[in-house]
């Protein structure tokens, strides 16, 4: 069985900064839109929540790779990072991620979503009034409805692939439209905003990379990147894929 170090590729002994770094590198390459798979991703998340929430025993691991030995005291640093082992008064909460930077809790906005692509299955339009009053009660799968929250500091489409959704996205700066969504409710910030022109943020399209709900309930459709009138702003993700490798 492959350890939560090996998938997202960092030594056992990494630190907290380093762990988050490499799961949002991890999350890039493993996303299906760019060569990865289902699979992949899902895994890529369940071992960043494993070193997260601490049920990774992180000790056994560097004793396996003699890290434990060349660490010395540097290894109950480590431990701490993750909260394995750690003082209660360094991760008072005990989610095993330190207290500095603890899950997204309820007081976050919290944000309803909907895949566009079950509207057609279902006959529903993304000009219907009780929109997702319908979802709601049509038993979707949990990646095509449900409710997320989006942390401090985190994008929508952050926040959707820190839950475990392979949302569309292209070049995450706001330069396409392939990770627009349909804001149908609540407002949401756009912090870069260099490709959507007035009249589609006035229909409620938001680019979901560099977006963020500014209010404590939002409801978004996603992967509306096929509407006809976001064609011209649509780009193939692969490019990009390419451009970071050759970087």
């Amino acid at each position: 069985m492959e350890s939560p170090f090996e998938t997202l590729r960092i030594d056992p002994d990494a630190d907290a900064d380093e762990i988050e770094e490499a799961y949002r590198r991890r999350v890039l390459e493993a996303h299906p839109d760019h060569g990865g798979s289902a699979a992949e991703f899902q895994a890529v998340r369940a071992a960043y929540e494993a070193l997260r929430d601490g049920t990774w025993d992180r000790e056994r691991e560097l004793a396996a790779t003699g890290a434990a030995e060349a660490g010395g005291a540097d290894g109950e640093v480590a431990e701490d990072a993750t909260g394995a082992g750690g003082d209660e008064d360094e991760d008072e909460d005990g989610d095993g991620d330190g207290d500095e930077a603890a899950e997204p809790e309820a007081s976050d906005p919290q944000v309803e979503y909907l895949n566009y692509d079950v509207l057609d299955d279902h006959g529903w339009s993304l000009d219907d009034d009780d929109l997702f009053e319908k979802a709601a009660e049509a038993g979707l799968d949990p990646s095509d409805y449900g409710r997320l929250a989006v942390g401090p500091r985190e994008s929508l489409l952050e926040a959707a692939e820190k839950h475990g959704f392979a949302w569309p996205y292209a070049c995450r700066g706001g330069a396409c439209a392939n990770c627009a969504v349909a804001l149908t409710e609540g407002e949401m910030s756009m912090p870069v905003d260099h490709i959507l022109p007035s009249g589609m943020t006035d229909r409620g399209i938001r680019l979901s990379c560099v977006g963020a709900p500014t209010t404590d309930e939002a409801r978004v459709v996603f992967n509306v990147k096929h509407l006809p009138y976001l064609d011209e702003l649509r780009l193939p993700p692969r490019p990009f894929e390419q451009a970071r490798a050759n970087d």
